[in-house]
C-alpha cells in the first residue's frame, strides 16, 4: 500500500488510476458483500473487514515514519469511521441480506445528490453549477432505467426496511465523506484511513455483538465463497478502493468524486452478465449511456470551473 502524495497539481494519470479503482473495484464489491453475508453476520463481517485492513494501513504508515496521532485526530477518525463504515457500509451489508446486490448499487447512486447538497449547505459551501445539476439529473434517469420502480429485478415487491436503511446509509456516507475533507486528521492519508478503519471496525464489532450476531455464526456453514469474498473486500475493496476514494476526496471536488455512485451500478450489472450469466438488456445499455453522459457533464463542468483541486480542507 502506497501513501499517495497530495501535490498541488496531481497528475491526470494518477487521478485517472484512482477513479478506475473506485469505479471498477467498488462496482464489484456489491456482489462480494452479497456472497460474504450469505453466512457471515453483516456487522461482524464489516468489523472484521475493516479491523484487518485498518491494522495493515496503520502499521504501514507508522513504519513509514508517520507521527503518532493525538486524541483529537482519533476522535475525528472515529466520527468518519462511524458515519462511513458503520452506518454507511454496515447498513449496506445488512440490507443486502434482504434485497439484491444490484439494487443496493442502484440505491447508492443517491450519494452524489447528498454530497452536492450537503457541500452546498455547509458554511461557505460551493453551490453546484447548472451543468452539475444537469449531470446529476441525467445520472438519476440512467440508474432509474436499470430497474422498474419499487420492484425487485428478481421479482416481487421491494423490502421497504432494507430500502430505508440504504437511504440512511447513503446519507451517512456522504456526510462522512465531506466531514473527512475538513476534519482534523493526520497529514498522511494512509494513517488517516487506517485510523478510520480501526475505529469503524471496532464500532461495527460492538454493534454486531449487541445485535447478538455472535450466536448466529456456525463455523460448519461458512463457505469458501464467503471467505474468498471477505478476503476480496479486505484487499481490494478496503485497501485499494477506499484508499483511492479518500485520496480523491482530498484533491477533487465532491461532485466529481461522487460519480462513482453512478458508475458502480453499471459495473455491477455488467459483471453479473460476464461472470454470473445474467441477461444484458437493451434497457441496461441505454441506462449505461445516460450514466456515461452524466459523468461527462459533472467532470467537464468541474474542469472548466477550475475546481479539480479541493480547497479549504
Amino acid at each position: 500500500m502506497i501513501d499517495l502524495p497530495i501535490p498541488s497539481a496531481p497528475s491526470r494519470a494518477l487521478i485517472f488510476t484512482a477513479f478506475a479503482a473506485v469505479y471498477i473495484i467498488w462496482g464489484s464489491t456489491y456482489l462480494a458483500i452479497r456472497f460474504a453475508v450469505e453466512v457471515l453476520p453483516p456487522f461482524l463481517m464489516v468489523g472484521t473487514r475493516f479491523l484487518i485492513a485498518g491494522f495493515i494501513l496503520y502499521l504501514w504508515a507508522r513504519i513509514g515514519g508517520a507521527s503518532r496521532p493525538d486524541l483529537s485526530q482519533w476522535k475525528s477518525a472515529a466520527i468518519v469511521g462511524l458515519l462511513m463504515l458503520v452506518f454507511g457500509n454496515g447498513l449496506v451489508s445488512w440490507a443486502e441480506q434482504k434485497i439484491p446486490s444490484g439494487l443496493a448499487a442502484l440505491m447508492v447512486a443517491t450519494v452524489p445528490f447528498w454530497m452536492v447538497t450537503l457541500d452546498w449547505m455547509r458554511p461557505r459551501g460551493a453551490a453546484p453549477s447548472s451543468r452539475v445539476v444537469l449531470g446529476l439529473i441525467i445520472g438519476f434517469v440512467g440508474v432509474g432505467l436499470l430497474f422498474q420502480p419499487w420492484h425487485s429485478p428478481e421479482g416481487g415487491k421491494l423490502n421497504l426496511l432494507g430500502t430505508a436503511m440504504l437511504i440512511v446509509a447513503t446519507f451517512s456516507w456522504a456526510t462522512g465523506s465531506l466531514y473527512s475533507v475538513h476534519a482534523k486528521l493526520p497529514s498522511s492519508p494512509v494513517l488517516s484511513m487506517g485510523m478510520e478503519m480501526l475505529s469503524g471496525g471496532m464500532i461495527a464489532l460492538v454493534v454486531g455483538m449487541l445485535r447478538g450476531e455472535l450466536a448466529n455464526i456456525e463455523v460448519s456453514t461458512i463457505t469458501a465463497r464467503s471467505l474468498l469474498a471477505l478476503t476480496y473486500l479486505i484487499l481490494f475493496g478496503s485497501l485499494v478502493g477506499f484508499n483511492a476514494y479518500m485520496w480523491l476526496l482530498r484533491v477533487c471536488a465532491p461532485a466529481w468524486v461522487s460519480t462513482f455512485a453512478f458508475v458502480n451500478p453499471v459495473v455491477a450489472i455488467f459483471l453479473g452478465w460476464a461472470l454470473g450469466g445474467e441477461p444484458l438488456t437493451t434497457r441496461t445499455l441505454v441506462a449505461a449511456s445516460f450514466i456515461v453522459v452524466s459523468v461527462f457533464f459533472i467532470t467537464f463542468s468541474k474542469a472548466r470551473d477550475g475546481s479539480l483541486k479541493r480547497t479549504g480542507g
